[in-house]
């Protein structure tokens, strides 16, 4: 018999009809659509854990998990079995057996997201991976990138993140690449931390259109980061439509 080895999967999906990564009741987690095809393959329950959530309508270029099975055909034959019973919104990029102390979520230092945006009324084909910003004016990226440079470094981010209702975590984080480059009426902007607090990248992502709309000012965001209070309504969250967790490192 086969003895269990950890395996590390990396996949990328578009997010639009789950309900986030994290397993969920109703089954439409992508977490769950995973498990469901390994259990077919394995003859088994497999139970997966990711480097971390996202929510639903966020999309990912490379979400990592592990799981623990016992498999003997290598690692291209899962990967070509994953693939084969999968929907096409998912596709596994990767699969390799790691050391047994390998953990997705607690062996990771660091998470890169970006987030797209779309000056003007995006087409079908656009809109649900971007924020399409239908507004009469067209952002200010020079105060953007201003109010980019003073989030960047390490800051206590509590004014940036949503309480999800769990026990508080340490708020302080290291934000070392916050990048924001524009092509026409497209927006990127990137994100890369040691690790990020709960709808970060959104509120930090609001945060940086309200300045580019006048609403915030660099002052203003200078002054939400000194004050490492919680979140007020003053921070919109922008929509998960435009957010994509590329890549986590080990």
């Amino acid at each position: 018999m086969v003895p269990p080895t950890r395996w590390r999967g990396v996949c990328a999906y578009d997010g639009t009809a789950f309900s986030g990564w994290q397993s969920q009741s109703n089954g439409k987690g992508v977490q769950d659509v995973i498990e469901a095809r390994l259990a077919e393959i394995l003859k088994t329950p497999v139970r997966l854990h990711g480097s971390g959530r996202t929510d639903a309508g966020v999309h990912a270029l490379g979400q990592v998990f592990h799981f623990d099975a016992a498999w003997r055909h290598g690692p291209d034959r899962l990967r070509a079995a994953l693939r084969a019973g999968l929907p096409p919104t998912i596709q596994i990029k990767s699969a390799s057996v790691v050391a047994a102390d390998f953990h997705a979520r607690f062996s990771a230092i660091g998470k890169r997201y970006s987030f797209r945006i779309f000056e003007g009324d995006a087409d079908p084909f656009l809109r649900p991976f971007v924020w399409s910003l239908e507004r009469p004016r067209r952002l200010d990226g020079g105060a953007m990138k201003e109010a980019a440079a003073v989030l960047r470094g390490r800051h206590n981010f509590l004014p940036f993140a949503a309480d999800n209702g769990t026990e508080l975590e340490d708020p302080v984080r290291d934000l070392r690449r916050l990048d924001i480059t524009a092509r026409g009426r497209h927006l990127k902007l990137v994100f890369e931390a040691n690790g990020f607090l709960y709808k970060m990248v959104r509120s930090l992502t609001g945060a940086l259109v309200a300045v580019g709309e006048g609403r915030l000012t660099v002052a203003d965001i200078s002054r939400l980061v000194e004050s490492g209070a919680p979140r007020t309504a003053e921070v919109e969250t922008a929509p998960p439509q435009g957010l994509f967790l590329e890549k986590v490192f080990y």
